[in-house]
């Protein structure tokens, strides 16, 4: 391909991430075409149409919990992560859709001292949506608000290698860490780490509900519906596209597809993959499959009876045709577990051997070792949980029968699943969104003492290997590591990793969309902010 060409390419992608304008696209591409006279010959290229101003979006979400706050050291589900993280308020830094970090409230960030210290420069002029300026202040409070003794924030191990956070001047956050951390201005995109005001003498006004964020909270109603307006004063230019919109929970999946049908919504999150096809053949409505990091799981309690054995991990593990349940459960759109939470897009992922297949004859060895001839296993589960989570769970406790090993399935109430069930029950269904680095993925759900470890499970040299990779250099030592502790969470951890799955979306034909990112969920958590009315 020519170097003209490859520079259409080029201007084509800067266009889909929205660096550049359509007008200013074509003008390129066309004076291109001039120089060259490439005419009818330029490749085609498929974009979507400029961004417009205006309209009201309503959402409909698939986990919103009467338990739901503005608290941003909870947050469990994409409800309150995308009403509250990725629409009222902002962090340091974001995820942008390619999956790369970007500065957000911070205008830059660099390391220094072998990435132990971290030096964020913070955009001057940002106010949140009550007119105050934000401040340092307000950046450190909402870190060590996570940070406090006592809390049970989901962020708390991710900041646990932060040795101190001090202000250098007006516009300056300097974090230094116990040891060096090449993915920290990752972990700072983290949701739970949204800006909020400072409370005088410390902490933060959570319960104000008012952050630097793309809109304003107007009406927010636990577990139905959050009402918000275009913040006016936002600090990315064009941004937001909609002038007011609304987040209505609807648990069930068929509800939401009703309520997309007939117009009751604009767009859809977590659709039936049994109505796909529906969707793509009705002119007026169209589908987004967004490959991610989202991966489901059955997670084991690694603390206690019969899950404490690992050898009866190993027979669970071992007792699952994932094949059947990719294929009856999820119609072939997802990518078989293996155990481990790490995506294979994933820098230093490494596939841990051998591959946990179904394989009756092992899984009765190992309850064999355990010195059992059967064990029942108690699988709490909901609808809730993942799309298909009953159904696969179904499909697991016929298949585990057949090695002895009885699964009791506990249905549980959709609504307030993740505070009621979630890191409480012994065996539970779950659904983990996955994150961009090893370091964050680990840190977040697999750390001894992260808060959302919710197999508790406690490994002595995964933990050591989590402190040593993260400050490692050298990238073929670091490499190493992480596949061993891949390889640990795989041999020795209490999650049963289902499958890897994509995001998938229904909406209007009259909403649009750039590129969609699938590192969290609803366009990592700023549809809101990014998607716009056609019409």
């Amino acid at each position: 391909m020519s170097d003209k060409n490859n520079e259409t390419l080029y201007w084509a992608e800067q266009l889909s991430k929205g660096r550049i304008s359509r007008r200013e696209f074509l003008g390129r591409t066309l004076a291109l075409s001039a120089a060259t006279a490439l005419g009818g010959l330029m490749p085609a290229i498929a974009f979507a149409a400029e961004p417009q101003k205006g309209g009201f979006a309503r959402f409909g979400m698939s986990d919103p919990s009467q338990q739901d706050t503005a608290n941003p050291a909870t947050w469990p589900a994409s409800y309150a992560q995308t009403v509250f993280s990725g629409s009222m308020c902002n962090n340091l830094t974001e995820i942008l859709p390619d999956g790369s970090i970007a500065g957000d409230i911070a205008e830059s960030f660099e390391p220094a001292d072998g990435a132990r210290k971290w030096i964020f420069k913070i955009r001057k002029g940002i106010t949140f949506h009550d007119g105050k300026s934000l401040t340092t202040d307000d950046i450190i409070q909402s870190f060590q608000y996570h940070l406090a003794p006592g809390s049970t924030s989901g962020a708390r191990s991710v900041l646990a290698q932060i040795d101190s956070i001090k202000a250098d001047g007006p516009d300056t956050i300097v974090f230094n860490l116990k040891s060096g951390s090449a993915d920290f201005p990752f972990l700072t995109a983290d949701y739970h780490l949204s800006i909020m005001q400072a409370k005088e003498g410390g902490g933060i006004d959570w319960q104000k509900m008012v952050g630097t964020g793309a809109f304003v909270m107007e009406n927010f109603e636990p577990g139905v519906s959050t009402k918000m307006k275009r913040n006016p004063n936002y600090h990315k230019n064009n941004k937001p596209y909609f002038d007011e919109v609304e987040f209505i929970g609807i648990n069930d999946w068929t509800a939401r597809l009703n309520a997309l049908t007939t117009g009751e919504v604009d767009a859809i999150i977590d659709v039936d993959l049994r109505n796909t096809g529906l969707i793509e053949r009705n002119a007026n409505m169209k589908l987004a499959r967004v490959p991610g990091l989202r991966h489901w799981t059955f997670d084991m309690d690694t603390s206690v009876a019969p899950y404490n054995d690992p050898n009866v991990r190993m027979a669970l593990k071992y007792a699952m045709d994932r094949d059947e349940i990719i294929k009856k459960v999820f119609l072939g759109e997802a990518k078989k577990g293996n155990d481990t939470p790490v995506a294979d897009i994933v820098p230093f992922f490494n596939d841990p051997t051998p591959r946990h297949d179904y394989d009756i004859e092992k899984a009765k060895a190992y309850l064999k070792k355990a010195g059992l001839e059967t064990v029942t296993a108690n699988l709490s589960c909901s609808d809730g949980a993942f799309p298909g989570a009953m159904e696969a769970a179904a499909l697991y406790k016929e298949q585990a029968a057949k090695a002895g090993i009885v699964i009791n399935i506990v249905r549980e109430a959709e609504d307030g699943y993740w505070d009621n069930v979630w890191l409480k029950k012994p065996f539970n269904a779950s659904d983990w969104y996955g994150r961009p680095t090893c370091d964050w993925v680990f840190s977040v759900g697999y750390a001894a003492d992260a808060a959302w470890n919710n197999t508790h499970w406690k490994n002595d040299r995964f933990n050591e290997l989590l402190i040593e990779a993260r400050a490692e250099t050298d990238q073929a030592k670091r490499a190493k590591q992480y596949a061993e502790m891949q390889q640990l969470v795989h041999d020795d951890g209490g999650a049963i990793t289902v499958a890897f799955a994509n995001w998938t979306y229904a909406m209007s034909s009259k909403v649009g969309t750039g590129e969609i990112g699938g590192a969290l969920p609803c366009d990592n958590l700023r549809m809101a902010e990014r998607w716009w009315m056609t019409a």
